[in-house]
């Protein structure tokens, strides 16, 4: 398929800004593939098309504040940092990527805070992804990373174009999120509240949990019409041995196995074996999704409403078939569905 295949035309408008009053209220839009029917519901309704035994896999992944706001050493030139990775904890290396990326140079010093307390230095200029930099901070490494903590914002996409609000430390993440390294939240979790959670456990739902650190690469612009030709970012991912259970046994029963998000469907479509089975993992994947592909694991899969041309756009087209989910997605721009990280929802069975 072709990048231009996945143009539609979104209203500015119904780029969702900020968060509904309450997580499990937001719209659920409710594709069913057998059938090409669409439902339109509330989103803690979604406990009614699952039962005993069925297990909903969650990506407990932890996005930090990844954005500092700096000045240059000598010019006082404002610097925007954000952290992409950590490369080296014990040197406090990190991949960045800074703007204006034309202003800075190998060797020059960036000083963050009103105080100056955190200082970085530029060591490379030549990354893929920007720059590297690193932290002069002779502290622990704990109260280094409670500095970047106090100091970072949250990473609001930038299309939202608005300044980050206290809300958001919170909103921008889901309640179940464990384990820091996204600067990207797994944006279908956040509709789960903890009454609706505790409402899918009466029921006999059960809980798996995959851990993949959403980076930078869900929103590049895809530069190649061909898309066998794009290449994904990295990102980590882990699942343990316990987790791992938990899917295998919903599989061996028969019952349904739903991917919350475009991250878990990746992460369990890079753990899963020729079986139909998942392995307990530890590693790095760019896997990069899109129609036609051949599921081999989840039955069902939570989603957002996302940008077009977006590499989450492709992954869902895929799992929910072309035709229908721009079909689909025809009708919510016409119902006036809320699109991107604080927007609906849609359950595709």
């Amino acid at each position: 398929m072709k990048l231009s295949q996945f143009r539609f035309n979104l209203p500015p408008n119904l780029i969702a800004s900020y968060p509904p009053k309450n997580r499990d209220e937001s719209r659920l839009m409710v594709l069913h593939r057998k059938d090409k029917t669409i439902e339109h519901r509330i989103f803690k309704d979604v406990l009614e098309y699952f039962k005993d035994g069925d297990v909903f896999v969650l990506n407990n992944t932890k996005v930090f504040p990844a954005r500092l706001y700096g000045e240059k050493e000598k010019t006082g030139a404002k610097i925007e940092v954000f952290l992409l990775r950590e490369l080296n904890r014990e040197s406090r290396l990190w991949d960045v990527l800074v703007d204006p990326a034309r202003k800075i140079r190998i060797g020059n010093k960036l000083y963050f805070g009103e105080d100056e307390s955190l200082v970085a230095e530029v060591i490379d200029n030549t990354t893929s992804r920007g720059r590297t930099l690193r932290f002069l901070f002779d502290g622990p490494y704990e109260e280094f990373k409670k500095t970047i903590q106090t100091l970072g914002k949250t990473p609001l996409p930038k299309i939202h174009d608005r300044p980050v609000e206290p809300e958001d430390a919170e909103r921008y993440q889901t309640i179940f999120a464990k384990h820091e390294g996204a600067i990207a939240a797994p944006t279908a979790g956040m509709h789960f509240s903890r009454e609706l959670m505790k409402r899918l456990e009466l029921i006999g739902v059960s809980f798996a949990e995959i851990t993949l650190h959403a980076g930078m690469g869900n929103f590049r612009n895809i530069e190649v019409e061909d898309l066998t030709k794009h290449k994904m970012d990295s990102e980590e991912m882990f699942l343990t041995d316990e987790n791992a259970i938990i899917i295998n046994d919903a599989k061996d029963r028969r019952s349904n196995v739903v991917a919350i998000g475009t991250t878990t469907m990746k992460a369990l479509e890079t753990a899963v074996n020729i079986n139909g089975r998942v392995k307990p993992i530890n590693q790095w994947t760019n896997k990069f999704i899109f129609p036609p592909y051949e599921f081999n694991l989840a039955d069902a899969m939570v989603t957002n409403f996302h940008l077009p041309k977006s590499p989450m756009m492709m992954q869902v087209a895929a799992f929910a078939d072309y035709d229908f989910l721009m079909k689909a997605y025809k009708e919510a721009v016409a119902q006036k569905y809320r699109f991107f990280t604080y927007g609906d929802a849609m359950l595709i069975l």
